[in-house]
């Protein structure tokens, strides 16, 4: 929120100043607030949508080829000024207009993936956000060369397939984790509950006497 009116290599900049202790994969995100706002809204779908893609990845991605074939006969996906859709043998592709802008679509499922009634303009249906400029600045969060591999169900960061599976959910990159003070000093020995213990062992001695 404090740097919300920041964008392209000028919110990477401060990112990096600020040395936010978040994982890459949510600094990356950061110039789509729509997008983080819905996923903390509904932390469920979040964490269940995260543990598919983690578990069963091909079927999740799978699934997202049906539905954009679905959804391409009933004319509410095409190119437009915002995005352009490739459709090529086994799959299609919707990428931006221009390799660093972005615009992120909202629409009803429950309406994109049915026939339109009669009458309906299907260009109604979908809408999109404000541009969002991803510039080199961002390569350390994965924007260097991003897309996927549908033939073979990989993830592309920076160009390479990105191997994070269920079994190594819990490792990540930790450049930008929070770093704490190391002392290596002389440690004192606490031991409260003992004081306390002695402390009202003395006062009862003191009130006996």
């Amino acid at each position: 929120m404090q740097h919300q009116y920041l964008r392209g290599d000028v919110l990477a900049r401060a990112i990096l100043q600020d040395m936010l202790p978040w994982q890459p994969s949510v600094i990356a995100l950061l110039p789509f607030p729509s997008v983080l706002d819905q996923m903390a809204r509904d932390m469920w779908w979040t964490q269940q949508l995260g543990n598919a893609v983690l578990s069963q990845r091909p079927d999740v991605m799978d699934a997202i080829q049906r539905l954009r074939q679905e959804a391409v006969p009933y004319g509410y996906l095409r190119s437009n000024q915002y995005e352009r859709v490739i459709a090529g043998p086994g799959n299609i592709e919707i990428v931006p207009v221009g390799p660093d802008v972005f615009y992120v679509p909202a629409y009803d499922p429950y309406l994109v993936y049915v026939r339109p009634r009669p009458g309906f303009h299907v260009e109604a249906a979908i809408r999109f956000g404000p541009a969002v400029v991803i510039g080199g600045a961002f390569g350390p969060w994965g924007w260097g060369g991003a897309g996927f591999g549908w033939r073979d169900h990989s993830i592309l960061l920076d160009h390479r397939p990105w191997e994070r599976t269920w079994v190594n959910r819990a490792v990540y990159d930790r450049r930008y984790e929070e770093r704490r003070a190391h002392y290596d000093g002389p440690r004192e020995e606490r031991h409260d509950v003992r004081r306390e213990r002695e402390r009202d062992h003395d006062r009862g001695r003191d009130d006996r006497r």
